[in-house]
């Protein structure tokens, strides 16, 4: 898969690069100390977009070690952000962009201030549309683990507009039904980050992960 060039500063940059790379992957991890060797996996694997949870202990200081040290055209964001005060924290550690659970129009608000691209969660056909209204870059539509791709395509025939990255009930296999059901990236965390993998120290296993889910993404695309 071409990496795109997310070298350029601006917001939609940003987002044309996380629909290039079509998966991001998402930290929750219990030992933020592995998180260094989990980047490098995901990196040789081929997965270039980390999101950092603000569920892992310490969070913004870890996006802020992590920041200036991150591989060639990785995109580094920040996950969980639900208000205002936190977007402006994670961004000035260094987050390239945000993710939230839920919509709130104050995270948005506070994202675009800071030229920051940002992905509110939401999971009504509403929602979806609310937050789009609302200047959201991409929706993530969670949690997407009871609604399967056909929600993705059943969603996208009213609204085409909308740029939708299902998070939840994405696994190392079916991320290119979710691609070819309209979505423009997945979201993607216990499927690829096996968590007893990190806790032994294999991290081959998680480059391994990210192959395969880069490859599924991959063969769900039209040839260009």
């Amino acid at each position: 898969m071409a990496t795109p060039n997310v070298s350029l500063g601006s917001r939609e940059a940003v987002v044309r690069a996380i629909q290039g790379f079509g998966i991001v992957a998402v930290i929750r991890m219990r030992d933020p100390a592995k998180l260094r060797a989990v980047v490098d996996a995901l990196a040789d694997g081929g997965v270039r977009a980390l999101e950092v949870t603000m569920t892992v202990p310490n969070a913004v200081a870890l996006i802020r070690e992590l920041a200036p040290t991150m591989p060639e055209g990785f995109l580094l964001g920040a996950g969980t952000v639900t208000d205002a005060a936190t977007v402006d924290a994670v961004v000035d550690a260094g987050a390239r962009y945000v993710v939230s659970p839920v919509f709130r129009r104050e995270v948005i608000r506070a994202c675009h201030d800071r030229g920051v691209a940002v992905a509110p969660g939401c999971f009504t056909p509403t929602e979806i549309l609310d937050a789009h209204d609302a200047g959201a870059d991409i929706i993530k539509v969670f949690p997407a683990t009871a609604l399967g791709p056909q929600y993705i395509k059943d969603i996208r025939a009213p609204l085409p507009q909308v740029k939708l990255m299902p998070t939840g009930g994405v696994t190392l296999d079916n991320a290119g039904d979710w691609i070819r059901a309209g979505a423009v990236a997945v979201g993607v965390g216990s499927a690829l980050l096996d968590t007893a993998a990190i806790e032994n120290g294999r991290f081959e296993v998680i480059a391994e992960n990210a192959r395969r889910i880069v490859a599924n993404v991959a063969a769900a695309r039209p040839a260009t």
